[in-house]
């Protein structure tokens, strides 16, 4: 993920370097992460959203490595503070969820990134990240699940492909 990041930020590609790294720091649904503006990061320790698809409330500390990010990147684009951070081509609204998954997968492609082309990979991106720094344990498995507001830890294991893997590492213990 920051080696994508500075590719594209090297290829003048920032609102892309911007989107999967703010993604991949906080793991919001795409829908939640378009509508967010830069007066709710830039300066900010945290911010407060209400989630779309739960219309529950999420605080979000904002990590020190991603503060650094949006910094950067922010005087880079010089966009005004109350701005959409991922505004379309005409400067007026958040770019669409399909925007971002057709333009994730010519990313892909471009960079040789195998895997899933689309916007939900920063999310499980994050998951997969919080899963691993903390020693694969089942306590992070259920902070994975109720930050993500899942029903269980069970269905986090299966939304990050935990299951799966387990099932196949037995294949190979055989």
């Amino acid at each position: 993920m920051q080696t994508t990041v500075l590719k594209l930020e090297r290829d003048g590609d920032l609102k892309f370097a911007l989107l999967i790294a703010t993604g991949s720091y906080i793991g919001l649904r795409i829908s939640d992460l378009l509508q967010l503006r830069w007066c709710d990061v830039i300066n900010q320790e945290y911010f407060t959203i209400i989630e779309k698809k739960t219309k529950k409330e999420r605080r979000i500390t904002i990590n020190p490595e991603l503060h650094e990010i949006l910094n950067r990147l922010f005087a880079k684009i010089n966009p005004e503070l109350d701005q959409y951070m991922f505004v379309n081509r005409f400067g007026n609204k958040p770019v669409s969820v399909q925007y971002v998954n057709n333009k994730l997968k010519q990313i892909f492609t471009k960079y040789g990134i195998k895997g899933q082309f689309s916007s939900h990979f920063m999310r499980k991106t994050l998951g997969r990240r919080v899963w691993e720094m903390n020693e694969y344990s089942d306590r992070a498995l259920l902070l994975l699940s109720q930050l993500f507001n899942h029903a269980s830890p069970n269905t986090t294991k299966i939304y990050l492909g935990i299951k799966e893997q387990e099932i196949s590492n037995l294949y190979l213990s055989v």
